[in-house]
């Protein structure tokens, strides 16, 4: 029988205590936050386990509030992801304060995960939908023969959009097939008289078609993805160690192997709404949106 799908979500953003941190905002009509909707909508889904990748200034309050929550109702571990958690040979320079990146937050999670899986950012909110479709998607897969084919998630455009100030989205680019050929970043994306407009440093501005679909950082990996991890970050490293402020990504990662042939990035697209908080202000929004869909029965009157 096929192997359940992993959820790794990236939440080692969250401060120490959880305070004023977007992963565990209480958003929801009973205090739920945005990472208990993506859990229950990944279990819901299909998906078996769910792994966070965390840092160890939080792991003890990280246990207490968030693990002991799904204690006998979901298979949840985390991993840490540490500064000097370093392949052979290398050393944190000294001064680094900033994350090595999403690129180095999955590779934490190599010894966790043994199957296809998805990653997701814990502080978006993604739909029951897009877990469905990335979900009924890796279980199509086999391990022993799709070891190249990966997937993404993606956006309508008008979905993903902020009320309160512009945006940065990365615009997907694909062949005929439905494959990813690249990935095209856009900032200061927001509405102007009912239009969706890029504008440009030189204040020159693009319009932009609200069904273009945009990458929203959901991603579907085969368990091969960790050895090109590997290899792809310990040459950033040679390339980066002394710049205190270099990151390496996930979509950096992926973009090279699909320009290298080493990988098939299959689109799947989605007509969910992406909740997130950009600004402050989306706060409000957001859990007027989660009371709407408690109300219209997409969720139960409490998640746990």
């Amino acid at each position: 029988m096929q192997q359940k799908p992993t959820l790794l979500v990236l939440a080692a953003g969250m401060g120490s205590r959880f305070g004023g941190v977007k992963q565990i905002s209480k958003l929801g009509p009973h205090g739920e936050t945005i990472i208990d909707y993506s859990v229950y909508d990944a279990l819901q889904a299909g998906f078996g386990k769910v792994v966070f990748v965390i840092r160890r200034s939080i792991e003890e309050d990280f246990k207490e509030v968030i693990l002991n929550k799904y204690k006998g109702k979901a298979d949840v571990d985390y991993v840490l992801q540490e500064l000097d958690a370093l392949p052979q040979g290398f050393r944190c320079p000294e001064g680094r304060t900033k994350p090595w990146g999403t690129a180095h937050a999955i590779l934490m999670a190599k010894e966790k995960v043994d199957s296809f899986f998805a990653v997701i950012n814990g502080d978006d909110y993604y739909g029951r939908h897009a877990f469905q479709t990335m979900a009924d998607y890796l279980r199509s897969l086999s391990l022993e023969k799709d070891g190249d084919k990966y997937s993404m998630v993606a956006y309508r455009l008008e979905n993903t959009l902020s009320d309160h100030g512009s945006v940065s989205r990365g615009i997907c680019q694909m062949d005929a097939q439905g494959l990813l050929t690249g990935v095209k970043e856009h900032t200061h994306i927001e509405r102007k008289e009912g239009k969706i407009v890029h504008t440009n440093d030189d204040a020159s501005t693009v319009l932009l078609s609200p069904d273009d679909l945009t990458s929203m950082n959901f991603w579907g990996f085969h368990p091969s993805l960790f050895a090109h991890l590997e290899r792809m970050f310990t040459e950033f490293l040679q390339a980066n160690l002394q710049n205190l402020k270099a990151e390496c990504y996930i979509p950096q990662v992926v973009d090279t192997l699909i320009k290298a042939g080493e990988a098939r990035v299959k689109v799947l697209k989605t007509d969910a709404e992406w909740f997130g908080i950009t600004y402050q202000e989306d706060s409000q929004g957001v859990s007027e949106a989660f009371r709407r869909l408690h109300a219209a029965g997409v969720y139960p009157e409490r998640l746990w």
